[in-house]
């Protein structure tokens, strides 16, 4: 019997649109800020754990798991909570998974890797056996919201040669921007299906790993799951698009790079906001730490201008007024804030430059 050989040189389809385009300017203008804003340690594992959150939450959740933001925050918190068995675990699995690509951004990627990916991914939930394994029978994908057939992956004898050929692509160092290479490779892979179960977190945490390696991983405060999950519908429409244009990937890569720049333009805003703890920098000579409650407080007076004691119990509904009040004043030590008024209409406000 002859040996097949196949070319293994997967070159994507794509056009470069205006909306493209706009997008990849956004995410570079964000990023620049991002990466350099000057955040007390507090912050930075602030936005990494809300981002873990997030990310774990909306990850499963888009795969049908049940459980709320606050029970995936109490999960990872190593609290019990009352939930299926299945959705504990998988949640369990994706923190795991998210770890897992952290540790190896700098590794170059291989089959091994993405065998690894699933492993961690359905362990405890699938047959331990089979994980890691490919497929080996034919599948259809139906969209998890109608129960339409959204398409038919590759047949099983084709998956090996195919997944060969999506870690070429990821290793090539062809000139082609990183976030459109985390897009091509979060679509081919669900493309390509290459296990029973569990392709879509697998195929999402590739695709992060990719921007990771490449110099994306924006301080890992971002959370492109929570975008997809927000509207699933146009999400799965968006990857089905290049099934119906001939495997063109334009409108699929138009929406990722969408959901990106909508994410990091989110943290951006958020990290102008709380600009402050530049000015913490120079008016306290070096990093200070807040408590939960002050930051808080920073927050509430930025988004409204001032705080005064009618907005305690609001904000803190379990703590005393004398509680909160001692942290405000603390803030007025440190130079942060400052009085206004007298007795019952006293305010506080942010000091100025």
């Amino acid at each position: 019997m002859p040996v097949v050989e196949y070319d293994l040189m997967y070159t994507p389809n794509f056009s470069i649109n205006n909306r493209i385009l706009k997008n990849i300017g956004d995410i570079e203008a964000a990023k620049q800020i991002i990466e350099n804003a000057p955040l007390v340690p507090y912050w930075e594992k602030k936005f990494q754990d809300e981002a873990l959150v997030r990310t774990t939450h909306y990850g499963t959740h888009i795969e049908g798991n049940e459980l709320s933001l606050i029970q995936v925050q109490k999960i990872l918190d190593g609290e019990r909570v009352v939930a299926r068995e299945r959705d504990v675990q998988e949640v369990i699995n994706y923190r795991k998974v998210l770890e897992y690509i952290d540790r190896i951004s700098d590794i170059k990627v291989d089959e091994d890797t993405i065998r690894e990916l699933h492993r961690i991914v359905v362990k405890n939930v699938l047959d331990n056996d089979s994980a890691g394994d490919y497929r080996n029978k034919e599948v259809v994908i139906r969209n998890s919201i109608t129960g339409d057939v959204a398409f038919r992956p590759p047949r099983a004898v084709e998956v090996p040669w195919q997944m060969k050929e999506l870690v070429i692509f990821i290793n090539d160092e062809m000139e082609i921007h990183p976030v459109l290479k985390g897009g091509i490779v979060h679509y081919e892979f669900v493309r390509i299906h290459p296990f029973l179960d569990g392709n879509g977190r697998v195929g999402r945490a590739l695709s992060m790993l990719v921007l990771y390696k490449l110099g994306y991983d924006i301080r890992q405060f971002f959370s492109l799951e929570e975008h997809f999950d927000r509207d699933p519908e146009r999400y799965y429409e968006a990857l089905q698009s290049i099934e119906k244009n001939n495997g063109d990937q334009t409108e699929w890569l138009s929406y990722f790079t969408e959901c990106l720049a909508a994410e990091l333009s989110k943290i951006k805003d958020r990290i102008e906001n709380i600009s402050i703890d530049s000015k913490l920098k120079k008016k306290l000579g070096g990093p200070v730490m807040l408590s939960d409650r002050q930051l808080k407080i920073i927050e509430y007076i930025q988004a409204n201008g001032y705080i005064e004691n009618k907005a305690y119990d609001t904000l803190f509904p379990m703590v005393s007024e004398d509680t909160v009040l001692r942290e405000v004043q603390d803030l007025v030590k440190k130079g942060l804030l400052k009085k206004q008024g007298v007795t019952k209409g006293v305010k506080y406000i942010m000091t100025k430059d």
